[in-house]
């Protein structure tokens, strides 16, 4: 959204109409200054995390992973993957071939997470991950191996080692009881030993940003940096292990997942929080807490939209003043919608649909 009050002459539209409109579309819009200004808060807290004694009070929480390298194309074998960190988790066989040092094989399957799950307790989750897990299994002839487990799980945990992970908080809609404060890993082979008619490996135990980072690594070795822009956001990457205060050790490096969802929590974004935001944040279930990951992520950004369009149809600026149930429904406007509007070729079409 530019600043040029020339954008606002369009036809039929009373002039002191489209600058109320500008007026609420205004704080959505920030400066190269404003946005630097920001940058440079976030690299304090950043800083901060790191620290030794500092972390436990950090917004941004600077998690080390265990992570000490990323791959060098000598890596091979068939492996067994999960991702949860949304509505849905992803099953995964990976076969990985050194010769050629690539992916040679790659399954997958989707299963979904009711909402009730999503709130229920954390042995009715795991217990539900675990029977995704030997379904595929069985329709991928796997029962009966023995493979090696990546266990992409995108929450905030304090990781203690690559196979031990503690659930610091839920985000992303998630409330499962008993699981905050928990080993994930142990959690889920408990689950697993509940079914008794598979086993796994050895479970290498990684967020989504630390994935995210490692598998480009096959086609760019100098990639360093994993960022997640999906239904929350998150970012990691490779720092000196001298930097890294709450580890022991000063050789090397270690991949850092920051938690950058975190941002804000302190109140350090309050100047550039918009009303809407400041509703999100109220009506979710954890208010207070990912304040960043609020502002700018899938599963928050239509709901915002929504907010909007209430308040431009109260003041009559839209809709002929008129609201709809629909309208006034929480989490109505999904937030594919907007991407859908910003077409270029169907946008238009696409926005009177909606």
């Amino acid at each position: 959204m530019g600043d040029d009050t020339a954008t606002l002459h369009m036809d039929g539209i009373p002039a002191d109409m489209l600058l109320k409109v500008k007026k609420y579309l205004d704080c959505f819009h920030l400066s190269l200054q404003k946005l630097q200004e920001i940058s440079a808060r976030l690299r304090k807290d950043l800083v901060r995390g790191l620290g030794k004694h500092s972390h436990h009070r950090a917004p941004v929480k600077m998690l080390p992973t265990f992570v000490t390298a990323t791959p060098d194309g000598t890596e091979k074998g068939d492996f067994l993957a999960l991702d949860l960190g949304g509505t849905n988790f992803r099953v995964l066989h990976v076969r990985v071939v050194e010769e050629q040092q690539k992916v040679l094989k790659m399954d997958s399957q989707i299963c979904a997470i009711p909402k009730e799950m999503m709130l229920g307790s954390g042995e009715q989750l795991f217990d539900h991950i675990a029977d995704c897990l030997g379904h595929f299994l069985v329709s991928h002839n796997l029962k009966g191996q023995t493979l090696p487990l990546g266990f992409t799980f995108s929450f905030p945990c304090e990781q203690k080692e690559i196979d031990k992970s503690i659930l610091i908080r839920w985000t992303k809609g998630f409330n499962c009881s008993g699981v905050e404060g928990e080993d994930v890993v142990k959690l889920l082979r408990k689950a697993i030993d509940r079914r008794g008619d598979y086993d796994i490996g050895s479970v290498a135990m990684v967020n989504d940003t630390v994935g995210t980072m490692m598998s480009c690594g096959y086609r760019d070795q100098s990639c360093e940096i994993g960022m997640i822009i999906g239904t929350g956001t998150n970012a990691c990457y490779m720092e000196e292990m001298k930097n890294v205060k709450r580890v022991e050790g000063e050789a090397g490096r270690m991949c850092i997942n920051t938690e950058w969802g975190g941002f804000g929590d302190d109140g350090s974004l309050n100047d550039i929080q918009t009303e809407f935001d400041v509703k999100v944040d109220k009506m979710s279930i954890n208010p207070g807490v990912h304040i960043f990951e609020k502002m700018i992520s899938g599963m928050y950004l239509g709901e915002i939209v929504r907010l909007l369009l209430v308040r431009l149809t109260e003041e009559k600026l839209l809709f002929n003043g008129q609201t709809s149930e629909v309208l006034l429904t929480p989490e109505t406007f999904d937030t594919k919608f907007i991407s859908e509007i910003e077409e270029k070729e169907h946008g238009l079409e696409n926005t009177r649909r909606f």
